[in-house]
């Protein structure tokens, strides 16, 4: 996906600057296109030089330094790049960006670029966690500048912990898959995530163990390749993705009533909550206060969301998720057939690597069709990739 691109790679001054040559000869080796830009304290850990022989381009140091006597260079360069990359990013650097400071040929030409900006921190893990640092990546994320974020591990300052540069190769990774075609373009995604809270009084609920993850890289990678998406969400502590729509709901009730008001709007419906079976019949507007022997709460059923939206949908795609503890393959089928489903996603929530509130993932992806393939353990953001992947060749299919 790189193959083709001009890449503007800035390097700030950290002891990482060595890990921006194996990233400037992988990017080369990808077909793109590499102009290397240094700011005085990068120079101190690696040459000018090197990034010129890795890249077989001249190199940016100095904003006063024009070459070419008909051309303003950190113009030049911010029009020509297609992406920016900035590995690695001090916090000074990050500041800069942030308080629209251009000193130099680096952070002027950041100022003066309209391409995607690619953001990979590295320094000590109390500068990372620094108030000032966390106010200033929050800041310019929100202009809409990508993090790559650093990885944990031995740091050169001799600290254990998160802060250290990502490796080339995962750089590469992350902006490729951003960067993929947008096929789902003119699409509507409609994705339900996280768990539910049905409330016994006001200091006790209900809910399990759902963490939302999944839901949520659904709806980044949607997002990602083109497609709008509204999440409505349960009670979870995520960070909302990118041009997503989210809305968010506490209770079976409200994303039943959230899921109907939006279903007949879009194209492709996935509902990966853990929506609860059962709510307490009796709720109590005060503490309900310990009393001797067992107490015994009585559970009614809630409605079931994917069931009446696969009884009354016409256009729409509808996928639903199943976490199941054993014969994981024969309760899906029982559930696309019962619910009326095109697809589902199926996981063994006690498998290693797979469930609720890992990063990673293993599921089975069912069709009504009789199509199946399982997804070995990846990130969950790769897992909902090869899913809307899987889901738009369904699409593509049934349109021959």
């Amino acid at each position: 996906m790189l193959h083709g691109k001009n890449v503007v790679l800035g390097v700030s001054g950290g002891i990482a600057a060595y890990k921006a040559c194996a990233l400037t000869s992988k990017l080369t080796q990808q077909g793109a296109t590499v102009r290397v830009i240094m700011t005085d304290s990068a120079q101190k850990f690696v040459s000018p030089l090197t990034f010129q022989a890795l890249s077989r381009n001249p190199v940016y140091t100095d904003t006063f330094d024009e070459k070419d006597p008909e051309k303003i260079a950190h113009i030049d360069v911010a029009d020509w790049a297609d992406l920016c990359i900035i590995a690695p990013a001090t916090a000074n650097l990050i500041g800069k960006v942030a308080n629209g400071i251009a000193d130099d040929m680096l952070s002027t030409t950041l100022l003066a670029t309209t391409a995607p900006v690619y953001i990979a921190p590295a320094m000590n893990v109390h500068m990372y966690s620094h108030p000032a640092v966390i106010e200033n990546m929050k800041k310019i994320t929100a202009w809409g500048y990508h993090f790559i974020e650093p990885g944990s591990g031995y740091l050169a300052c001799g600290y254990v912990g998160k802060g250290r540069l990502e490796e080339p190769e995962t750089i590469i990774e992350v902006i490729a898959q951003h960067i993929q075609d947008p096929f789902l373009s003119g699409k509507s995604v409609l994705i339900s995530a996280g768990p539910t809270r049905e409330s016994v009084d006001p200091i006790r609920f209900f809910t399990n163990h759902s963490s939302g993850k999944m839901g949520f890289a659904l709806a980044q990678e949607a997002a990602n390749h083109g497609a709008e998406v509204t999440l409505v969400a349960g009670p979870v502590n995520l960070e909302t993705p990118k041009n997503v729509k989210r809305i968010d709901v506490l209770t079976a009730e409200e994303m039943y009533q959230q899921m109907n008001h939006f279903f007949p709007d879009h194209d492709i419906v996935i509902k990966a909550a853990a929506v609860a079976d059962y709510r307490p019949i009796l709720t109590y507007d005060e503490k309900l206060k310990k009393q001797e022997g067992n107490l015994s709460i009585e559970m009614e059923r809630t409605k079931d969301i994917l069931k009446e939206l696969g009884a009354k949908k016409t256009k729409q795609y509808l996928v639903g998720f199943a976490a199941e503890t054993n014969d994981v393959i024969h309760y899906g089928r029982e559930k696309l057939a019962k619910k009326h489903l095109n697809a589902i996603v199926i996981n063994d929530v006690k498998a290693q690597g797979a469930g609720f509130g890992s990063d990673t993932n293993i599921v089975t992806f069912l069709s009504e069709k009789g199509f199946e393939k399982q997804l070995v353990m990846a990130s969950k953001n790769k897992i909902a990739k090869q899913i809307l992947e899987l889901i738009d060749q369904e699409l593509k299919d049934e349109a021959k």
